[in-house]
């Protein structure tokens, strides 16, 4: 079976992906545009079939949300959007497949879901790496208490021995 052909790049659809609310979604506008349909016509397949985009797949964001997006990205061109956009999650992209019916749509979610797949890898591998460094802190730290210690023992053996002290009181010869 050969490769299918890939009609958008991992790492133009990893630059789309933001981290919002704790999940990583990506924006109406940029589905759109990987989609190759308006923005106008996404949203409006979407809302034709509302019962399957429940909350947790699709939401709309927030001034703040926003404002903070454009601050990451230090941009403003946002089309000058008269509505707050949409933040479709990784289960809202899947569901977007039985929305958008077209050969382009369907390569592209295939891309998508591919690119969440390998973020998702680099996370967990991201987790081991740094429970890994957590525990070579921790015995470099234990090493550190025992190299102390030795260096310690060390100015001890190098320090002159204490001269003897005289006796107080009346010597007789």
């Amino acid at each position: 079976m050969s490769k299918p052909i890939t009609l958008v790049s991992e790492t133009i659809i990893e630059q789309q992906i933001y981290l919002i609310r704790g999940q990583r979604i990506i924006l109406d506008r940029n589905l759109a545009e990987l989609y190759q349909v308006s923005t106008k016509a996404l949203v409006q397949a979407v809302k034709r079939n509302l019962k399957r985009f429940p909350s947790d797949f699709i939401y709309l964001l927030t001034r703040q949300e926003v404002a903070n997006l454009r601050s990451q990205n230090v941009t403003s061109s946002w089309g000058g959007r008269r509505y707050l956009p949409y933040a479709f999650t990784e289960q809202g992209i899947a569901m977007l497949s039985s929305v958008l019916k077209s050969e382009r749509a369907i390569q592209v979610n295939i891309a998508i879901m591919r690119t969440f797949v390998k973020l998702k890898r680099a996370a967990l591998e991201h987790k081991d790496l740094a429970e890994k460094f957590r525990q070579l802190e921790k015995r470099m730290d234990e090493h550190d208490e025992e190299i102390k210690e030795i260096f310690e023992a060390i100015r001890k053996l190098m320090s002159p021995p204490d001269s003897p002290k005289r006796r107080i009181g009346f010597l007789a010869d």
